[in-house]
């Protein structure tokens, strides 16, 4: 059985070394083969494409090479590669008829090669097969028109990161396949609404950070089945009505870091919008009018705009709405029901505004929040039962406000003491009046601390006291009515600052009150 067992491990060993060698035989020259289907050749090894590869290799991938051309005939003797990668090459031509005899291909990419400045008709014309493309970070100035016509299985298309300005009508017509397009960190200056004729199918489309300036009802002709819009980074200053009524299946629609200054639920037609994430952020939104067609939203971003007030509707029917950021804008004050119904939400950021009060019942009917964040406002207060409608573990931000730590206070000090795991930079809330205590965290206050100033023209009467004093004791002496109570509270401050509070508390005599004449007694 050793004997056996023996024979057997030098056999295997033996067919190891022999594939080895096989594969190392046919591997392409300062290339690496991991197996016998793919071929990387890498870091400068080579300075024109390897041939008479093995026709196994179906994926070929080029990265980091000097390699200046691909003529006709570069890969006439691999006509079995589905998947080709230039990346980060010199490329600076592609003959029209390079990638000829590549009928089965199925990826191809070629990026990150800065001189190459543009592209021959018909370079793609044998490319039927093809479900990826992808151009990003070439030189690339134009795209003739036709240059996609072959391409009818083509599924994702990818041209970022060139300095394209214009685009030809009619370019992705044939392209009735294409889920993704991505035109983005580009220099378009307008786009014709005949330009995505023929994308019915595509699902997500990002032109982020053009020159786009404006768009019309027709600029998404044909495209009713797009599910992902990306505009951010463009100078967008104005959508008309209904700009957005075909596409009925949108889910993410980003409009982040344009010039807009008013959104309305009317660029989405009459219809209820399917519409999940809107992203506004970085506009110069100063009024929004209600949203309440898009009753599917469930993230909406409107940090970083110019927004001073709100209408109380502008949150209306939203009610899949969970996360919600209005942070970095204007707002002095909210309606008291602008979240009214809002039962689903989990976050809603209203950090860095000037909010100066809020009402008590803001978040009634946020019992489910997990998030909220009021730090860097201009809050002295919060009005009592604010914070109790939540039911689940939150996270609270409150610092950067201005505090008024005074008897007020006894509310949320008392909250912020009960719940200080869930507030975050918690020594950041800081107390900024009065003077005794500015600075301090509101944490580190004593409730006996938190006092009240009875204002001059307010100062009660105090004829029937009187103050009597024997070596270190202070003796006060007031009438009082038998029938009202009274409360008495001595602060005795020492030069470090702590305080120690004597309270005396006299309740009424309501056995001896009724319609009889109130006597009074002397109270030390």
């Amino acid at each position: 059985m050793d004997k056996e067992w023996g024979l057997f491990l030098f056999l295997v060993l033996l067919l190891c070394q022999k594939s080895n060698t096989e594969s190392q035989t046919s591997c392409p020259y300062r290339c690496q083969c991991f197996n016998a289907v793919q071929v990387l050749c890498a870091d400068g090894g080579i300075t024109s494409l390897p041939r008479n590869m093995s026709k196994q290799v179906k994926h070929f991938i080029i990265i980091n090479s000097p390699v200046v051309y691909l003529f006709s005939h570069t890969l006439e003797e691999s006509p079995q590669l589905t998947k080709l990668i230039f990346m980060d090459n010199a490329l600076k031509s592609i003959h029209s008829q390079a990638f000829e005899h590549l009928t089965e291909l199925q990826e191809l990419e070629i990026s990150g090669n800065a001189l190459l400045q543009t592209l021959l008709l018909g370079t793609f014309s044998k490319q039927e097969n093809l479900t990826e493309l992808q151009l990003n970070f070439n030189g690339l100035k134009t795209v003739l028109p036709g240059m996609f016509d072959s391409l009818k299985q083509l599924e994702t298309l990818k041209m970022k990161g060139n300095i394209i300005s214009d685009l030809p009508a009619f370019l992705f017509l044939n392209l009735h396949n294409l889920r993704v397009l991505d035109l983005s960190i580009n220099k378009l200056e307008a786009v014709k609404r005949e330009t995505f004729s023929g994308l019915a199918r595509l699902e997500t489309l990002k032109i982020n950070s053009n020159l786009i300036g404006n768009l019309t009802a027709d600029t998404f002709h044909n495209m009713s089945q797009l599910i992902e819009l990306h505009l951010q980074g463009n100078k967008i200053s104005e959508l008309p009505d209904d700009v957005f009524s075909v596409l009925t299946e949108l889910k993410v629609l980003n409009l982040r870091g344009n010039l807009l200054t008013t959104f309305s639920d009317k660029l989405f037609g009459f219809k209820a919008s399917n519409l999940k994430e809107l992203n506004l952020k970085g506009n110069r939104l100063t009024e929004l009018s209600p949203l309440s067609r898009l009753t599917s939203l469930t993230d909406l971003i409107l940090s970083s705009n110019q927004l001073s007030e709100l209408p109380g509707d502008v949150f209306r029917n939203l009610t899949a709405l969970e996360n919600l950021d209005l942070s970095e804008n204007q707002l002095t004050s909210l309606p008291e029901l602008i979240f009214m119904d809002l039962y689903g939400i989990k976050s809603i950021h209203l950090n860095k505004n000037n909010l100066s009060k809020v009402d008590a019942n803001l978040f009634e009917d946020q019992v489910l929040i997990q998030q909220i964040y009021l730090s860097d406002n201009q809050l002295e207060n919060l009005p009592r039962g604010l914070l109790d409608p939540f039911a689940i573990q939150h996270t609270m931000r409150l610092h950067g406000n201005p505090w008024r730590c005074d008897c007020h206070m006894w509310y949320l000090h008392d909250w912020v003491l009960r719940n200080s795991q869930d507030i975050e930079m918690l020594d950041r809330m800081l107390c900024e009046s009065p003077s005794f205590l500015r600075r301090r965290p509101v944490v580190s206050i004593d409730k006996h601390q938190l006092v009240c100033r009875v204002p001059q023209d307010a100062t009660p009467d105090l004829s029937g006291c009187s103050i009597e004093t024997s070596l270190d004791t202070v003796i006060v002496k007031c009438k009082v009515d038998k029938c009202s109570p009274l409360t008495v509270k001595v602060q005795l401050q020492d030069d470090g600052g702590s305080i120690d509070a004597l309270v005396f508390k006299k309740e009424p005599e309501y056995h001896q009150c009724g319609n009889e004449t109130v006597t009074e007694s002397p109270i030390e």
